[in-house]
């Protein structure tokens, strides 16, 4: 059981550390999440699940739990996780779980977990407790076993996610030719939808296969766009979209080949609803381009700085009724699906940006390219907040905040150093004004981080 229970899901090797027997344990221990708000809404949890070959299974058995606690369940079949969390709140559930692993290799799966309204649950929002609870082994059945119930949720979602496609007054968008890549993950679902968007699809690994045979369906990695890079150059295509495994997450190459930082498509997207949301607040995480607040404030908007992590996120939206919220990760956030992430809802935000400004992906992002920005950098290191206390002291005389890890700013460059969640990692991300600068400063802080990690 040690090290599943992280801190935004449960997540671990199938055989090994996860099974059926733990799945059906997290069953009945998901009854003690659900608060009386939750209750109130209703006594039935929502239960999907992504393409990997134990995942029917693990469903299975967690249903199993879930109806031993006195829950009734809606099972969705299999879905996007995105779609998950529409149906909990589409449906009115109390809550919801998605058998999934997201971007990790074939050998490992997991669970994704949702209150009404598809609020997250989180380390410190419910799955310590279940964690405690499921190690006390306080998982009571209840008299009356809940029942099981069937639902589709494709088609209502996709009207979902239509609505928000601009359409002229008469006949239909812009066709745009665009390369998408599944990654053989649960973006393949994805496909009708897209288009429906009267696009002309270029596919790439629109087969379903949680072995991934092609590349790892990780976007964050930047050897797995490199197909999606070629193709969209080969094909003379608008843009490329590359999903993660359970097609929650999204990355984005303009039509030059060149990959676009989350950031910036959040900046894009946070302009595009700016206009019709004018003063609202717009969440980023802290690791984000300084281009990105000053945009949002260009266009009106009011940046909100949090940390890293969606229940961070999506709270911090709720709580100041923003419209939208993006990660460096490539998670994108929308008030108006439940304050939930939607990769698809973000390549619609592009798509209308793109047709309704006549002018090329890289041209559209060349204003916020202003500052020369690091990838996230992993350092092993043992002592996390030894080194951390190291980077207040050097840098002293910086504005200097913990949101989360240590942030650190001046007036030419800034840099945020934080400890990984699930991993003995700290991560850096720097940016400075050029740079010459950013390689001297990189450097400053690999003599006090020690080398990266491979």
């Amino acid at each position: 059981m040690a090290g599943i229970f992280k801190a935004y899901d449960i997540r671990g090797i199938y055989g090994s550390e996860l099974d059926e027997a733990m799945a059906r344990r997290i069953g009945l221990a998901f009854q003690h999440v659900l608060d009386a708000d939750d209750r109130a809404v209703s006594n039935t949890v929502v239960v999907g699940r992504d393409m990997r070959s134990h995942s029917e299974g693990l469903a299975q058995a967690l249903i199993d739990g879930l109806t031993a606690a006195g829950l009734d369940v809606t099972d969705v079949g299999m879905v996007t996780t995105p779609m998950s969390y529409f149906a909990v709140g589409h449906l009115g559930a109390a809550g919801g779980i998605q058998v999934t692993a997201s971007h990790n290799p074939a050998r490992y799966n997991g669970f994704k977990l949702s209150r009404h309204g598809a609020r997250p649950v989180s380390g410190e929002h419910g799955i310590a407790l279940m964690e405690e609870k499921i190690a006390a082994g306080d998982l009571p059945q209840a008299a009356n076993r809940g029942r099981v119930s069937h639902a589709d949720v494709t088609d209502d979602y996709r009207a979902h996610v239509l609505t928000h496609l601009h359409r002229p007054e008469s006949g239909e968008p812009r066709r745009l030719k665009v390369v998408a890549d599944a990654a053989n993950g649960m973006g393949t679902l994805y496909r009708p939808l897209l288009e429906a968007m009267n696009l002309e699809l270029v596919p790439l690994y629109f087969e379903l296969d949680g072995t991934f045979p092609n590349h790892e369906a990780n976007p964050l990695k930047e050897e797995n766009l490199r197909d999606a890079e070629t193709a969209v150059v080969r094909e003379g295509a608008a843009l490329a979209v590359c999903f993660d495994g359970d097609a929650d997450r999204a990355a984005f190459v303009d039509e030059t080949g060149r990959a676009i930082g989350s950031d910036l498509i959040t900046a894009l997207i946070a302009g595009e609803l700016l206009e019709h949301n004018p003063g609202t607040a717009i969440v980023y995480d802290l690791r984000s381009s300084k281009a990105l607040a000053e945009y949002v404030r260009e266009k009106g908007g009011e940046p909100i700085r949090d940390r890293v992590g969606h229940s961070f996120m999506k709270a911090t939206l709720r709580r100041h009724h923003g419209v939208f919220g993006g990660e460096l990760a490539g998670h994108y956030y929308f008030r108006d699906n439940f304050y939930a992430d939607s990769s698809i809802l973000a390549v619609v935000e592009i798509l209308n940006l793109l047709r309704k400004s006549g002018k090329p992906m890289s041209e559209l992002v060349a204003p916020l390219r202003r500052y020369a920005k690091s990838p996230e950098i992993n350092f092993v290191v043992e002592d996390k907040q030894g080194r951390i206390d190291e980077l207040a002291r050097r840098f002293a005389d910086g504005d200097v905040d913990y949101l989360d890890g240590i942030s650190v700013r001046y007036p030419t460059w800034w840099f945020n150093v934080r400890p990984s969640n699930t991993e003995p990692y700290l991560r850096l991300v720097l940016e400075a004004d050029s740079q010459e600068e950013l390689d001297r400063r990189r450097g400053e802080l690999v003599d006090i981080l020690g080398e990266p990690a491979e």
